[in-house]
This record gives structure tokens, C-alpha cells and sequence, in this order.
């Protein structure tokens, strides 16, 4: 691979640092600058799909990690970029064309691909009110919601959202390390709403039946009083140890059990059902709350 010339190096140089001065506008004319003095180099071709990514700019961004990977077919990271932005379109012959550059046996279809890839930990909200939970991954950068996260979050239960594929964090499952990815943007909306649901008297046994009863029924349960666990930034995007989040963990008795259901009907049941299994009326009440939804970025 030939050396860029010195002039593109000075612009894509320009680009990064206009970047990381959250200079975007600046950092984008830069880069296409730098493509301009040299377009067969592909370093700022990626660049500037990196930074169109980042502001969820799908149609730019697979355009400019199309094109570096091109240039450079051994670059692993505009190739997922490239796969990540494809996805995001619904492009989804790009979208294995992009996981294959990078060396994922990929199955042959026509649809989004279904590769059930297991569990994974996405940092929901990452630039607000950040919420790591655990999904089900679909493919390389799709997955779907499995716990019921805090309104907050601005996500549901069964939401299927877009993940960077970049570690930022490391959660455990037993004695394996997970690494946590990102949410980039939503791609399907679930047709579940959260709701909180305040209970009384309730033995640790009970809670356990009610999640149990929750999934039976096609919902999900939750206890958010005790399976929040509160982290310093330090500990979420690294790895989490006492020292640091000893003061931040513990029982939120404010929070009550977080129920994902289709509607009232819905939830009703799975608390009738329960309640006549646990013996005795231990729901004090229950609502709907809201979410802070955040859509689409495009």
C-alpha cells in the first residue's frame, strides 16, 4: 500500500482533531478535503463514515466504509462499520457482503440474517441516562431486550436495537468475561409496555414464581429494587470491582417490580395468576409508566 501524500495527512489530521472537539461539521469537510488531495487512500474514507455513524447518518456512513473497505479489503473495522450501517438500512445483501469481509460465516437468504449469537450485555442511552442490560444477540449488531430496563432508558422490553461493535466494558456471565456494546439507534419497537408494579409481604420464593408465571405467559418481571446494580462511568466502561461501586450498590426500596405486558388485560392476568399461586392479594397497585422514547436517530 503506497503512502498517502503529506497534504491528505495534514487534513485527515485536521478532520481528527476537529472531531474530538465535537467539531462534526468542521471534522467532515476536513476529511472529504483530505479525500479529495488523495481518494485512493482509505484512512479518511472511514473516518468520515466513522463520524456519520456516530450521529446515526446510515446511508453516508455505508457509502464511506463501502468505500474503505474497498480500498483496503483487509480493514476488519470499516468492513463491520460498513455491516453496521447496512443493517441499519435494512440492506441485508450488504449487510452479509460486510460480515463476510470480515470472517463471519454468515447463512445465505434473501431477509435479515438469524444467526442467534447469545447473550449479550448493550449500554442503553450511552450519552444519557445509560442502562446495561442483557439481550439476545441476533446477529453481529442486532439484539433484542430481555430485561425490562428502567423507563429512563428510553427502551422496552423486546425492542430490538442497533449495537456498535466496539467493547466498552466487560460484564460477567459465571466465571466467563462479556464484553458490553453500545446502543447506536432502534430498529424495531416493541409492542410491550412497562409498567411498575408495587407488591407487599413478598418472599424472595414469591418473586422468583411471579418472574417464572411472567414468562409462561408471554411477559417478563423483573425486580428492580434488587437487580440494579449502580456503577461509577470508571467501572461500567471497564470492568466493575468493589472498590469503586461499594457505595453505589445495594436495594432501591423506591423501585418496585418492573412488568413487561402487552396491555392492562395482559398484566392483569399474569398478577391474578400469581396471586392465586402465591396464596393470598400481595399486589398493593400497580401503572404504567412512562417511557422517555427515543426513537429512530433517522
Amino acid at each position: 500500500m503506497s503512502e498517502p501524500n503529506p497534504d491528505a495527512l495534514r487534513r485527515n489530521e485536521a478532520g481528527r482533531r476537529l472531531a474530538r472537539e465535537d467539531r462534526h461539521e468542521d471534522a467532515a469537510r476536513a476529511y472529504r478535503s483530505a479525500i479529495e488531495a488523495d481518494p485512493g487512500w482509505s484512512v479518511p474514507w472511514y473516518n468520515l463514515g466513522l463520524l456519520h455513524k456516530y450521529r446515526g447518518e446510515w446511508a453516508a456512513s455505508l457509502d464511506c466504509n463501502r468505500r474503505a473497505a474497498e480500498l483496503r479489503p483487509d480493514d476488519g473495522d470499516a468492513w463491520w462499520n460498513y455491516g453496521i450501517a447496512a443493517t441499519a438500512l435494512g440492506r441485508w445483501d450488504d449487510a452479509r457482503a460486510a460480515w463476510r469481509g470480515c470472517g463471519i460465516e454468515v447463512p445465505d437468504g434473501d431477509g435479515p440474517p438469524d444467526m442467534r449469537l447469545g447473550p449479550v450485555p448493550i449500554r442503553l442511552a450511552p450519552d444519557g441516562a445509560a442502562e446495561v442490560v442483557w439481550c439476545d444477540r441476533i446477529d453481529p449488531a442486532r439484539a433484542a431486550i430481555r430485561n425490562v430496563p428502567l423507563p429512563s432508558s428510553g427502551r422496552r422490553w423486546g425492542d430490538v436495537v442497533l449495537h456498535d461493535g466496539a467493547i466498552n466494558g466487560y460484564r460477567r456471565v459465571g466465571d466467563r468475561e462479556v464484553g458490553v456494546f453500545d446502543e447506536l439507534d432502534l430498529l424495531e419497537s416493541s409492542e410491550f409496555r412497562t409498567y411498575e408494579v408495587v407488591l407487599r409481604d413478598v418472599a424472595e420464593a414469591d418473586l422468583v414464581r411471579l418472574s417464572g408465571l411472567a414468562e409462561e405467559l408471554g411477559a417478563s418481571a423483573e425486580n428492580w429494587s434488587r437487580s440494579i446494580r449502580y456503577l461509577c462511568r470508571q467501572c461500567s466502561e471497564g470492568r466493575p470491582h468493589g472498590e469503586h461501586d461499594r457505595d453505589l450498590t445495594g436495594e432501591r426500596p423506591d423501585l418496585g417490580i418492573g412488568l413487561a405486558a402487552r396491555d392492562d388485560g395482559h398484566l392483569a392476568r399474569v398478577l391474578a395468576e400469581w396471586a392465586g399461586l402465591v396464596g393470598g392479594h400481595k399486589v398493593e397497585g400497580w401503572k404504567a409508566v412512562r417511557v422517555a422514547e427515543r426513537g429512530h436517530r433517522q
